[in-house]
């Protein structure tokens, strides 16, 4: 049987009621707290679940993707999004590299300060200056 939530209007009360599908809006609900018909059904919020790869594709939206290649700091907002999607932590070195993108440096520039970086990403030889960078590689 489905479970209804509903808020008293007199007492404020939120309860829940179990009705099957015959029984709503034909049987009456009255509050668990003060015994009042004055009740009002309360719609939670639908979650929906989605993939990571669904999540990830709604972002590659092409108008924003073009201008990845001239703005450092829409790469950096772009790169910031997609870490909070994933919902993963990816370390202080990324964090520092999208801080740089978001403060309008250049991934050239930040290469050429950070070669560690570079070195531990296994290179960022690419035409965008970023290569596997961070764990992005462009492709969604």
């Amino acid at each position: 049987m489905p479970t209804y939530d509903f808020r008293c209007l007199d007492c404020k009360a939120r309860f829940e009621v179990f009705l099957t599908y015959q029984e709503y809006n034909q049987k009456p609900v009255h509050c668990t707290r003060c015994g009042s018909a004055n009740v009002q059904r309360r719609i939670n919020r639908v979650r929906v679940v989605r993939s990571d790869h669904s999540r990830l594709a709604s972002m590659a939206d092409p108008a924003a993707l073009d201008a990845l290649d001239e703005d450092p700091r829409s790469l950096g907002r772009m790169m910031r999004e997609m870490s909070s999607e994933v919902g993963e932590e990816m370390g202080p070195e990324f964090d520092e590299v999208v801080h740089r993108l978001e403060s309008g440096q250049s991934p050239e520039q930040i290469e050429k300060e950070l070669p560690e970086l570079a070195d531990a990403a296994g290179g960022m030889g690419d035409d965008s200056g970023m290569g596997d960078f961070g764990g992005f590689d462009g492709d969604l």
